[in-house]
């Protein structure tokens, strides 16, 4: 029986599906090589349930780092411990003005063609949140988003309400094997949110929250340990701040501290942006060695296609599946 990887080969061979396998081969060469994966994920890829291929990657090792949105970082707990009462919405192209208000007032927001359940999924995470916040808080500790989320996951207070096989949960594959996920704006989040409104009622220190600056400086850190012995690669799901914020960790380490490091050792986005040199995230890579992020002998690719379809193929690919 053909694998994946076998279909891939066998049927993209030109244009964007080209690409696929170009991108998913170099990924693959540039792991044998004794490199490193940093990858970013922006979009609405947990609601998308990216978690069942990206699991498996960070398993296998294949994926070292994370860089994403405060979204993505919730939503794959929100959809951890409240799978079945999310609520697809096929015809979402042709809902109403009413049909959307009737969501609302049903307490499920709409992502696309899913709908996330206020109660079961965010206000069920929120309670067991400002449990440990408020720990922190009162101790007078500091700790970044994914942190928290880590302290969460180990306290066992979601186990109980689990609804999807944990295997297939990318965050708690990432506390597994205890690698950082940098969360840059992360206030523009559910959990954000909630932790504002915490802070404004008094019932935590927004000091025992660390900032974006010092999620930079962290960073900082990663980069230099992991590239002294690695070529480290960046793999972009979409765009947004989950691939500008930490791409610059380069440039910064190499002309703000003048301090020497490797450049990105390998490039990939996936991105339905139209290529544009006016719009960072349809910039074509090659704009990023004038940046001083890529050099010219990196491998660079991009895939202008739909991440949901397509992360999940290279994946496979990279997986030998």
């Amino acid at each position: 029986m053909a694998t994946i990887k076998d279909f891939l080969t066998h049927n993209y061979r030109h244009f964007n599906a080209a690409v696929v396998i170009d991108a998913a081969q170099a990924y693959v060469d540039h792991l044998a090589q004794g490199g490193k994966m940093f990858a970013t994920v922006a979009g609405a890829m947990s609601t998308a349930e990216l978690g069942l291929s990206l699991a498996e990657m960070i398993r296998q090792d294949k994926v070292h780092a994370i860089c994403c949105t405060g979204a993505n970082l919730e939503e794959d707990i929100f959809n951890l411990v409240a799978h079945d009462y999310y609520v697809r919405v096929p015809n979402y192209r042709n809902l109403s003005d009413q049909e959307e208000l009737d969501l609302l007032n049903a307490g499920l927001n709409r992502v696309t063609d899913t709908c996330i359940p206020e109660e079961e999924a965010m206000r069920r995470v929120e309670r067991h949140m400002l449990q440990v916040w408020r720990k922190a808080s009162d101790s007078g500790q500091r700790f970044f988003p994914y942190e928290y989320i880590y302290q969460l996951i180990e306290t066992g207070l979601l186990e109980e309400s689990y609804q999807i096989d944990p295997r297939d949960s990318w965050v708690l594959a990432a506390h597994e094997k205890q690698i950082p996920i940098f969360v840059p704006g992360w206030e523009d989040s559910t959990l954000g949110n909630v932790f504002v409104a915490a802070a404004i009622r008094g019932e935590v220190n927004y000091q025992c929250m660390k900032s974006g600056l010092e999620l930079m400086g962290n960073l900082v850190d990663w980069y230099k340990a992991n590239s002294q012995e690695h070529s480290i690669g960046f793999f972009q799901i979409a765009g947004g701040i989950a691939g500008d914020f930490p791409i610059c960790v380069v440039p910064l380490i190499q002309q703000d501290l003048q301090q020497d490091c490797a450049l990105w050792g390998y490039f990939c986005q996936i991105s339905d942006s139209t290529t544009s040199y006016g719009s960072y995230s349809g910039a074509v890579p090659n704009e990023k060695i004038t940046w001083g992020k890529l050099s010219v002998d990196t491998p660079r690719f991009v895939i202008e296609s739909d991440a949901t379809i397509v992360a999940p193929l290279i994946f496979a690919y990279v997986l030998d599946q």
